[in-house]
């Protein structure tokens, strides 16, 4: 099996290159536009990346020349190495924590004088009117946009404490936005990855709510397992109510040469434990469910604790970012009472706010494991980056 991707002006032109070279039995696995980011995409167009597989094996003198290909370096590598380390200087500059919190003063301007004239109204009320500091000025336009951003007020209010605790009145605004920009970090705490068992097979299972995302995920998770990593991978399935949830994770199990089961009962997941014993990961898709149905949400459970003495087993509950607060906070309610888990936040690309991230990891204090922004296998998935989304929740890109 050999998964590819080739790049071209067009999505024809990339698939054109991967025949060429390929032959044209080639599957066209996944593909998507690639825009430049930053001010780069004033320099340089859009381009597509096709990601392709090929079932036939390749005879040992291609695979050798395929290896010096690929270790040979290319004139334009230099050039994309060039360019590429150019965009980074660029966007590093432009990202710095200070220069990118003052670029929302004029946007958070209003927000941040009627908050000021409310504290002066409160003081006066009390009879201490206070001069207005860099430190209350600076906290005053991030509460603004982390409110933006939809975090809770209580989460808002102790993370501010903590930091006022440590500065002095009369801290300058780069040494309070650096603790702020810490103590956020700090908070979300490191991304949890997926990491093989100490012994024998690891078991991951994947629940939540209909439609966030699961099946993809699990297929993007299996990919890298598979074509990256090199492991050995089984995928099973307890989804037997939607049957193009259970097709849809078959024909990835195909294009990866991997096993592929539906599960009905314990019995038959503990039987499935142990036919692949040997293997690296059994990654198990379950039925999306309301987090109010008890019924479902047992029969879960009952999987889970069936093999947690069998194996090393590990939960993951899948959230869609765009998902109302009230509703992320039930569902999280819901599942807590089966186990503990690993959070997944899903179509990050369908949101353009970050709170409910900070929130759930806060209320749920559960590990920060995976995001992904797409719908293309194995591609848009990566491990959960809190420096970046503290960028995001702070106003930056």
């Amino acid at each position: 099996m050999i998964i590819k991707k080739y790049h071209g002006k067009t999505e024809s032109d990339a698939l054109s290159l991967a025949q060429k070279e390929l032959g044209d039995c080639v599957v066209l696995m996944n593909s998507k536009e690639i825009k430049q980011k930053g001010l780069m995409r004033l320099f340089k167009s859009s381009y597509f990346e096709v990601t392709v597989a090929k079932e036939e094996e390749i005879s040992v003198s291609e695979r050798s020349y395929e290896k010096k290909k690929e270790e040979s370096p290319k004139e334009d590598t230099k050039e994309k190495a060039s360019f590429l380390m150019e965009e980074k200087k660029i966007e590093e500059r432009l990202s710095s924590l200070e220069v990118m919190l003052e670029k929302q003063m004029s946007k958070s301007e209003k927000a941040n004088e009627e908050s000021k004239a409310d504290a002066v109204a409160k003081e006066k009320e009390a009879g201490k009117e206070e001069p207005s500091t860099e430190l209350s000025n600076t906290f005053a336009m991030v509460t603004s946009m982390l409110k933006e951003n939809e975090v809770d007020e209580q989460y808002i209010s102790s993370i501010l404490d903590e930091v006022k605790k440590g500065l002095k009145e009369d801290a300058l605004m780069e040494q309070i936005l650096s603790n702020i920009y810490q103590r956020m970090i700090l908070r979300f705490g490191k991304a949890e990855k997926i990491v093989p068992a100490k012994e024998g097979v690891k078991i991951l299972f994947f629940v939540g709510t209909t439609g966030v995302g699961k099946t993809t995920t699990i297929a993007k998770i299996a990919s890298q397992f598979v074509v990256e990593d090199k492991k050995k991978v089984a995928l099973l399935t307890a989804d037997t109510f939607r049957i193009a949830a259970a097709e849809q994770l078959r024909t990835y199990a195909n294009i990866l040469e991997i096993p592929f089961r539906v599960i009905y009962t314990t019995e038959e997941i503990i039987e499935a434990v142990e036919n692949f014993k040997e293997f690296d990961y059994i990654l198990v898709d379950t039925a999306g469910h309301s987090q109010y149905n008890d019924t479902q949400r047992e029969t879960m459970t009952e999987y889970v604790e069936s093999i947690r003495a069998k194996a090393e087993t590990e939960v993951f509950l899948v959230l869609a970012a765009n998902t109302k607060y009230k509703d992320m906070l039930s569902i999280a309610d819901s599942y807590k009472k089966m186990t503990e888990y690993k959070l997944i936040f899903t179509k990050m690309d369908e949101t353009d706010t970050y709170g409910n991230l900070l929130n759930l990891k806060l209320y749920t204090g559960a590990e920060m494991s995976y995001i992904t922004c797409g719908q293309n296998v194995p591609d848009d998935i990566a491990s959960f980056d809190a420096q970046s989304i503290v960028k995001k929740l702070l106003g930056g890109k």
